[in-house]
């Protein structure tokens, strides 16, 4: 059975665009970076991290609050504690003179402590009550910790921001990767056709006498390695979908919709890096590790003032002794704490925290200067890929007459068969390059406009600016 020319597109269409039960599912630039905003797991991790940096940024509120317990104690004494008159005359500086009096008036004085011996708890002793102590001054320390954990709040925002753009940058090599494939895949089909249709002439010029054996030999060849090829492709663009799909967690092959596309120019170099170096997080990051730094600085400094606080006691339950009932009800005062001899090393943790400080800003130097190289050499790149694409222009248009050409000078038997096949080689090679580059300037404008934070107008430079890569 022979196969027409249109109807092997049809069919290579047909096998790309339909799996054996799932129909592939359209998806646009636009829609699939949306997709990957709310259904990310590396994104959803970040945002968690951002919740929770929050919430213990929250907490440091509590530090100002009085600390706050009620307490229970039960205790078992071996024995009850007793005073007995005997006791309380040999506490007295004059206890022995008594003694002698009151034996002299009374000779049954030793009787007094069997009849006037009391006893102040017993044995077992229970008591609850409630306890505050609240930080008036701490040396600047709680501010310090409150910084601190703003710090580590806006470096999990910016961390987040940062995983956007890699996720960014991901999505454009995936899904324009597919374009990609699929537009050469396109290609090897194309030429896989002209080859068809030389062959068939092919044979029937060797059928009248008018080539030899070997040049239908030569276009058969060709034109089993182009059949080969294009499977080949149509293998690459299966696992390019395939990744593609798993990234957009789609139940359905994804299949693009949006094209390669160029511009005609960029904004000017120096807009990219101005951006760039103003709001590109990874900058923000090291920002944030220096108020952290900062914040650790003013705690350990804060560790030389003394530290004054309020404190309060109120019995909530006691025993019916004569102990409780002498025992105040409750008690407030004001303590300091200061700090004589400290043990955790805090002289040597503030040097610590400035070398911290330090490193920080000799690191944000060095990222600014990676950055503006980054960005150049980027930029650079696009305007590169740009050039190659058009400057293909007119090899393009060579090639698609060379081929015209070489088929008619073979159907006269003026020319080869490798001479058609080299035409058609070339001109598979020219759409090939072109598209290459098509697709290395898409890359290029997507790391650009990601590192600089400018990653929403994508659409724009696609949509309204851009010039759709055709086959």
């Amino acid at each position: 059975m022979k196969i027409k020319p249109l109807a092997l597109k049809q069919l290579a269409v047909a096998i790309l665009v339909l799996s054996p039960s799932v129909q592939a599912a359209s998806v646009s630039f636009n829609d699939a970076w949306q997709t990957v905003l709310t259904s990310s797991d590396a994104l959803a991790a970040e945002r968690a991290n951002v919740d929770k940096a929050r919430h213990l940024q929250d907490a440091t509120s509590d530090l100002y609050l009085p600390d706050i317990s009620v307490s229970a104690n039960y205790t078992r004494l071996d024995k009850p504690v007793e005073i007995s008159p005997s006791d309380l005359l040999g506490s007295m500086p004059a206890g022995e003179s008594l003694s002698n009096i009151l034996g002299a008036i009374l000779p049954n004085a030793t009787n007094l402590d069997q009849l006037f011996t009391s006893q102040l708890t017993d044995r077992d002793i229970f008591t609850s009550s409630i306890r505050a102590i609240w930080p008036i001054f701490t040396g600047g320390r709680i501010n310090a910790a409150q910084e601190i954990a703003k710090g580590k709040t806006e470096e999990a925002k910016y961390m987040l921001v940062m995983q956007q753009q890699a996720k960014f940058e991901d999505l454009t090599k995936f899904y324009f990767g597919v374009v990609l494939t699929e537009q050469v895949l396109q290609t090897r089909i194309d030429v896989e056709q002209g080859l068809k249709k030389h062959l068939d002439h092919a044979q029937k010029m060797e059928q009248q006498g008018q080539i030899a054996k070997v040049e239908r030999l030569q276009a058969e060849a060709s034109y089993d390695k182009a059949r080969v090829d294009r499977q080949k492709s149509a293998r690459d663009l299966e696992i390019a979908q395939v990744a593609l799909t798993k990234l957009l967690k789609l139940n359905s092959p994804a299949m693009p919709s949006t094209t390669l596309f160029t511009n005609e120019s960029l904004p000017p170099m120096d807009a990219f890096i101005d951006k760039t170096l103003s709001d590109y997080p990874g900058l923000s990051i090291l920002d944030a590790k220096k108020k952290q730094a900062s914040g650790v600085i003013d705690v350990e400094k804060g560790k030389y003032y003394p530290e004054v606080y309020l404190y309060g006691n109120y019995s909530l339950y006691e025993d019916d002794t004569l102990a409780s009932k002498t025992a105040p009800d409750w008690a407030v005062g004001v303590g300091v704490n200061i700090p004589i001899v400290d043990t955790s090393g805090r002289s040597g943790k503030v040097k610590a925290a400035h070398s911290a400080v330090t490193q920080v800003n000799y690191l944000r130097a060095q990222a600014e200067q990676d950055l503006s190289v980054l960005v150049e050499k980027t930029y650079r790149e696009a305007n590169q890929s740009l050039e190659e694409y058009n400057g293909l222009k007119s090899s393009l248009a060579l090639a698609e007459e060379n081929v015209r050409l070489r088929e008619k000078a073979f159907s006269q038997g003026l020319s080869t068969s490798l001479d058609v096949v080299d035409a058609e080689m070339y001109l598979a090679g020219v759409k090939t390059q072109r598209l290459a580059a098509a697709y290395q300037y898409v890359i290029s404008l997507s790391s650009l406009l990601a590192v600089s934070g400018e990653m929403n107008s994508f659409n724009q430079y696609q949509q309204y600016q851009g010039l759709e890569v055709k086959q």
